[in-house]
């Protein structure tokens, strides 16, 4: 692969303009969006999956990939550059953080947990802002 949207021993914040103090699970719909696709995968399975990993699986969800296609089009997905979970609803709509571990595997927790307050005074752990949902 090229590209990696992996990050190590990192934490992504909410974001700052996220419109939630606590958080929220996606909404069920009838057609999975990605915040409900990236959060049961997450959820389900922490630190389980690297970054690139849960960005290629909703990928190949929401794009009925099969699984003798998977390794070939992972090849060609990453072939350029993806956007990171900097960029995921549940960072930027849904009040979670994102922990990285030294592993590079990913792990949610709520803006209002003991944990999320944890990882924001752990000097080891390099921290960084989800993207905003608007200009500014």
């Amino acid at each position: 692969m090229k590209h990696t949207t992996n990050y190590i021993n990192t934490f992504i914040e909410v974001a700052d303009d996220c419109p939630v103090s606590s958080a929220e699970t996606p909404p069920e719909k009838k057609i999975k969006t990605l915040a409900e696709l990236q959060y049961n995968q997450i959820i389900k399975n922490p630190y389980r999956y690297t970054s690139d990993d849960i960005i290629f699986e909703c990928y190949a969800l929401k794009n009925d990939i099969s699984e003798n296609e998977k390794e070939q089009a992972k090849m060609h997905f990453f072939s350029k550059g993806q956007p990171c979970l900097r960029s995921s609803p549940l960072a930027k709509r849904y009040g979670f953080g994102i922990h990285n571990n030294q592993d590079g595997k990913v792990a949610i927790f709520p803006v209002e947990s003991k944990e999320y307050q944890h990882f924001l005074k752990d000097n080891r752990i390099k921290k960084v802002k989800a993207m905003r949902s608007k200009r500014i």
